[in-house]
């Protein structure tokens, strides 16, 4: 046996704990700490094994350093083909590797090193679940799963061929889970944890095989890891930290019968690792002898916190060779070259050794033949046969559909394959495509199908620019609506809606000003002891209430819709408004005797000849801030709110109003009554688009259509005249409309104008008016057409939605006061579905649409709440499917989903209230595309939720929805169940469901039992 401590191996003092060589036997990883991260180092093996390669300074030493980890790296472990490499650390994050085409030598980022990355080994997929340290990694034979366990006192099985799918979760433990070991057959995974016991699990159904607690009764949790390991012939599971009469032992765990009757002694600290050689070996036969019949016999290293390294045959009862104090700290971990020949040891004092062997020490190991031969006689089959999930296990497959899903998942895996075949293509996106399966080709496409032209007043066209976000490319899984929101077709969005608390006002004024309240409601009153006048409406002779504001308050409208890029000049509408105020006054119930005339005659006059100065004292007094209610009286004096109870017949009767108040004209009533005035309601003003001089927008590519406006082409008998004409597919059609056209939207089936005089009207694409003019409370603020249906959003915050073709109003005048909570809030986004399903969108991040059938608000989004954020649900989604970027729910959410993974990656939270929470919004999604009657997007998170309930091992919730979608088998006039929704066939849908059911052969049973069921309806 041959030593060597090569001193160039190390993380610059930091400790070391974890190695693994190459399955190639040509380099060797180490994962320990950095200076401020974890650090995976992947280093030559030629300068460990030959002297003279050391020497050379032409062969590097160091191939490449990865400082991705954020925190220690416990754990580092090759894949059997060698061409990936798992790393595990304190940050709770699991990282595979794969080397990247050469580049050239490179210096790590931020490193004082001079040491350059000769090897380019990059991140493909990065394996989110634990709460807590990861401990352990382990592949499986055959790289079909990897396993990975915590101190969050759980195992998770990730499938290898379709990272980051995760297979299942293994909980039974109730400490810190430091090791975890597979079974060379393919049956079993054990697991150590400092609970005081060592777990076998069955890769069949992922339950609990064996749970073995006596020999660690008296462990306690003094050592960093528990590393076991399974002898290759699987005849027997060495475990690490086990006690026999007080004193530390590696305890053998026969498999046959879990017995635990023999154990490795001699440590005299606790044991900390295990590792058995790859090979099995015979006893080597002298020179000249004739071969004899000998037993195999495996071979074990143990390393202890004592410092030293043991080495066992099981043929022998004492160890072949003992090393003492062989570092200054405890052993960490151990790997062993393939040809079991060469055996690398690491320490937390941050140096490794190496030990090299001879076949006169450890005997002549056997070829794969007769390897494979044990394996036969033992197990009834060999191992050199490539395993799949299901070749892996020995359970009965009692359906052949479900053997037919299995093979078809098998080919899928081979399809993307991951380790043992090529890298999966999730792992590394090409550049030039969006993460949903939309290339940079097809959204620049849809981009000019949506761009809005409009023409300026000297007829020039002009092309609104759009803002597109950046594309999330940094992580190499599949991420869920990350394109750019593209809306359907007939549908649009308008930007940045600010909502006012105020009365009807002129079209004038409200393109030139906004009012955008930022305060609470408060009472205000104008100067009393004037007479009350309605404000007359210049632009459409409609009567006005009083817009109550201070003039600081006044500002420039933000925003208008997207598709008017001209603003009209300011008008006086306001300072007019404000300056009407001296001629309005409150109620009063109190008599009216001589002195009191007296003194409303002279106020008159003072009014009359300084109104100016009134108005300075009323701005002055009427605040909008946090502030108590204060109540202006005849002299100017300002007097506090009177206290509630009974008014007082000498004070003025006053109530609580909104920021702004609708004056109410004086009522007639007996002057010994005292009457209090009705309280104020507060209106809702939303911003409207300012009339341009001309317009035009593309409503629809498939059939072309094109819309121009042009405004004031004529004057006829003393009014102005407006011309619409369309283009559909080459033919043009026109018509004029008596008033200025202000907003347009059309679909490839209904044209729609709104005027400046509130009036809508619907044409067809080929000019055909649809539907008499319809009279609008207020101005209009938005306008969609989508398919047959339109969707008109007011100035006074009310919505409607008419169905053209049956000539039915869907939503009727719906106010947007119930879900417009807060000054602050602001209408963001609004669209119409295929459906003719309104859909707003806010400020404060929450989405509504409005169900007809249960004719009220619906929340379908919200960025902040926290079930989006601790949402997981990476592991179902369909590596063959994409939702639809442009569906309704998609639009409205938009990157909320991806953020809200991002912070389920980095919380804390326990993975059984994480399962909870993704439970609930997976189902709040389905709701949600119900109440959007979008038909795809439901059928797309209905398999996503079928799949979480199937990793999740849900078997209650998954019979229940297979029940729903079934139905009753015979016919009943009493039941109540629908054979469709949203046009898709239940039981069609079903049939989609049962083939991710039949992915996991612990619901095969289930499977069977409705697949069944099914094909007994089908031949009703």
């Amino acid at each position: 046996m041959k030593l060597l401590k090569p001193s160039w191996v190390s993380h610059n003092g930091k400790p070391i704990f974890s190695v693994d060589i190459h399955p190639d036997g040509t380099k060797f990883a180490t994962g320990g700490q950095g200076e401020d991260s974890g650090k995976v180092m992947i280093w030559n093996m030629a300068p460990v094994l030959r002297e003279e390669d050391e020497k050379n300074e032409n062969i590097p030493k160091m191939l490449c350093q990865m400082d991705n980890h954020l925190a220690c790296v416990n754990c580092v472990r090759w894949s059997n083909n060698g061409l990936y490499l798992a790393s595990g650390g304190d940050d709770k994050l699991v990282m595979v590797w794969r080397r990247a085409a050469f580049i050239g030598p490179s210096t790590v980022f931020g490193s004082s090193s001079k040491l350059a990355n000769v090897e380019q080994w990059r991140c493909v997929t990065i394996l989110r679940n634990h709460t807590g340290d990861v401990m352990d990694v382990a592949w499986s034979p055959h790289d079909v799963w990897l396993a990975s366990c915590s101190v969050d006192n759980t195992i998770v099985i990730w499938n290898a061929r379709k990272f980051p799918e995760m297979v299942t979760t293994l909980r039974g433990h109730t400490g810190l889970v430091k090791g975890l070991t597979w079974d060379p057959v393919g049956k079993y995974i054990a697991s150590q944890a400092d609970d005081h016991s060592l777990k076998v699990w069955r890769t069949v159904d992922w339950q609990m095989e064996a749970n073995i607690t006596k020999p660690f009764s008296e462990c306690g949790g003094t050592t960093h890891v528990l590393r076991l390991s399974w002898s290759p012939d699987g005849q027997y599971l060495v475990s690490a930290h086990a006690m026999n009469n007080s004193g530390p032992t590696a305890q053998i765990v026969e498999r046959d019968g879990w017995k635990t009757n023999m154990d490795f002694v001699g440590h005299r600290k606790a044991v900390t690792v295990v590792k058995f050689n790859p090979k099995i070996f015979k006893k080597k036969q002298k020179n000249g002898s004739s071969p004899k019949p000998s037993c195999p016999y495996c071979c074990c290293a143990v390393g202890s916190k004592d410092r030293s390294l043991s080495v066992w045959l099981t043929s022998l009862k004492r160890p072949l060779v003992v090393i003492h104090d062989l570092f200054d700290k405890s052993i960490m971990d151990i790997s062993w070259t393939l040809t079991g020949l060469g055996m690398l040891v690491c320490s937390m004092d941050g140096t490794v050794a190496y030990l090299d062997f001879s076949l006169d020490e450890l005997g002549d190991p056997l070829n794969e033949e007769e390897k494979n031969s044990i394996h036969q006689n033992i197990y009834g089959k060999s191992l050199a046969i490539t395993s799949t999930e299901a070749q892996l296990s020995t359970t009965i497959i009692e359906n052949p559909e479900v053997l037919k899903y299995q093979q078809e998942r098998q080919n899928s895996a081979q399809a993307n394959s991951g380790p043992g075949g090529a890298a999966p293509e999730s792992s590394a996106p090409k550049l030039n495509s969006v993460m949903n399966g939309e290339s940079l080709e097809d959204i620049r496409k849809n981009l000019l199908k949506k761009q809005v032209e409009t023409r300026t007043a000297d007829g020039r066209r002009r092309i609104t620019p759009l803002c597109i976000a950046q594309l999330d490319t940094g992580d190499f899984s599949p991420a869920l609506f990350n394109s750019v929101p593209i809306l359907p077709s007939g549908s649009s969005m308008s930007s940045q809606l600010t909502p006012q608390l105020s009365s009807d006002s002129s079209p004038g004024q409200a393109s030139s000003m906004g009012l955008k309240p930022t305060h609470d409601p408060m009472l205000t009153s104008p100067p009393p002891n004037n007479t009350a006048k309605p404000l007359e409406d210049n632009n459409d002779g409609v009567k006005s209430s009083l817009l109550l504001t201070s003039a600081s308050k006044i500002e420039p409208m933000k925003a208008l819709d997207s598709r008017f890029t001209e603003r009209s000049k300011a008008t006086p509408g306001v300072t007019a408004a404000i300056s009407s105020t001296a001629g309005l006054t409150p109620l009063d119930s109190r008599p009216k005797d001589g002195v009191t005339a007296q003194k409303e005659a002279k106020t008159k006059e003072e009014t009359s000849s300084d109104s100016e100065d009134k108005m300075a004292a009323i701005n002055k007094n009427l605040t909008f801030g946090k502030r108590k209610p204060e109540l202006l009286l005849d002299g100017g004096e300002v007097v506090e709110k009177r206290k509630k109870g009974r008014p007082r017949k000498d004070k003025m009767a006053a109530s609580m109003a909104q920021p702004f108040t609708q004056i109410t004209p004086p009522v007639e009533r007996e002057p010994s009554k005292v009457v209090a005035p009705p309280a104020p309601v507060a209106v809702l003003k939303l911003p409207t688009p300012s009339t341009q001089k001309a317009f035009s927008l593309q409503v629809s590519m498939e059939p072309s259509v094109f819309l121009e406006v042009e405004n004031e082409v004529s004057m006829v008998a003393g009014s102005k005249l407006s011309q619409l004409r369309c283009s559909r597919d080459g033919r043009d059609w026109n018509t004029l409309l008596p008033s200025s056209v202000v907003v347009a939207a059309g679909s490839s089936d209904i044209l729609a104008v709104a005027c400046e005089d509130r009036m809508l009207s619907v044409f067809s694409s080929c000019g055909r008016r649809l539907l008499p003019a319809i009279q609008l409370g207020t101005p209009a603020s938005a306008l969609h057409c989508s398919a047959h249906y339109v969707m008109v959003l007011t100035a006074g915050a009310t919505l409607s939605v008419w169905d053209v073709q049956k000539q039915k109003a869907l939503v009727k005048n719906e106010s947007l006061l119930t879900i417009l909570s807060g000054a602050d809030t602001t209408v963001s986004q609004s669209l119409l579905t295929q459906q003719g399903v309104p859909v707003i969108g806010l400020s404060n991040g929450k989405s509504y649409c409005f169900s007809s059938s249960l004719e009220t608000w619906t929340l379908i989004a919200d960025k902040s709440d926290s079930l989006v954020q601790c949402a997981d649900f990476r592991s179902c989604l369909p590596s063959h499917d994409t939702p639809a970027s442009s569906g309704p729910l998609a639009v409205m959410q938009g990157r909320n989903l991806n953020a809200g993974r991002l912070a389920s990656r980095l919380s804390s939270t326990p993975h059984h209230m994480q399962q909870s929470m993704t439970l609930a919004f997976l189902e709040n999604q389905l709701a949600s595309a119900l109440t959007l009657q979008s038909a795809q997007e439901y059928r797309y998170w209905l398999l996503i939720y079928a799949r979480f309930l199937v990793n999740e091992g849900s078997e209650y919730r998954l019979r229940e929805l297979c029940k729903e979608l079934l139905g009753p088998v015979h016919k009943s006039a009493a039941t109540s169940w629908e054979p469709t929704t949203l046009g898709l066939r239940k039981r069609e849908l079903l049939r989609e469901v049962l083939p991710v059911i039949g992915e996991n052969l612990r619901f095969q049973r289930l499977f069977t039992e409705y697949q069944d069921q099914l094909e007994l309806l089908r031949n009703k």
